[in-house]
């Protein structure tokens, strides 16, 4: 396993906690009204959930890597296509009957964030689609036994995005930022999904139309 191979992993990791989406928009509305403490509850609950999705992920890499390359290239297909659809979903935020985003904030973060974790829905296919966009290029060099050294880079890469959400929210500054420009916020968080959508479809085009060397 390259050092490449790894960074890939734990940015995969780390821009999946990064990238702005429901759990990302729901962490900013708890630090804006309750502080880092609250935040980094939620973080900790929420980090279950991340445990769980990036080793179902991985996977769900290696196993289609190991049964069919042009399986493989198709979830990438299927991946990137749902990251661009998630991104101009996101360029399209509007607010609520109530003037916000997010959802109000709990009264226990570290209870909200685990079950956030585990049953948002669109955890998995986000999840998938950023290892797959991150991983595709190395493919041919995923193993099983590689999975237990990837998934722990994987989750080295999200501890550090946690740190620095930590470190982040409930500052004076982001919360000033977010009640001014939140909306902003949410619909440039759908440009990101879609670069990393494009990206997965660059890796899994070529190989579906048999030119992948």
């Amino acid at each position: 396993m390259t050092l490449p191979i790894l960074l890939s992993a734990a940015l995969a990791g780390a821009t999946y906690t990064l990238v702005p989406g429901p759990a990302f928009l729901a962490l900013l509305g708890i630090g804006a009204s309750s502080g880092r403490r609250a935040g980094a509850g939620f973080l900790a609950g929420h980090f279950v959930g991340d445990i769980l999705w990036a080793t179902l992920s991985l996977i769900a890499i290696i196993g289609a890597r190991a049964f069919s390359p042009t399986f493989f290239d198709a979830l990438g297909l299927a991946c990137g296509l749902y990251l661009c659809w998630l991104g101009f979903a996101a360029m399209r935020t509007t607010r609520d009957a109530a003037g916000r985003l997010s959802a109000a904030v709990p009264k226990r973060p570290l209870l909200r964030g685990l079950t956030f974790g585990l049953t948002n829905p669109k955890s998995y296919p986000v999840a998938i689609a950023m290892f797959t966009a991150l991983l595709a290029g190395s493919s041919d060099r995923l193993t099983w036994s590689s999975l237990p050294v990837l998934l722990a880079a994987a989750c080295a890469g999200v501890v550090v995005a946690d740190g620095l959400l930590v470190l982040l929210v409930g500052s004076r500054w982001v919360r000033a930022l977010y009640a001014r420009y939140d909306l902003l916020i949410a619909r440039l968080s759908g440009l990101i999904f879609i670069g990393f959508g494009l990206h997965a479809l660059s890796d899994a085009i070529p190989g579906l139309a048999g030119r992948r060397h």
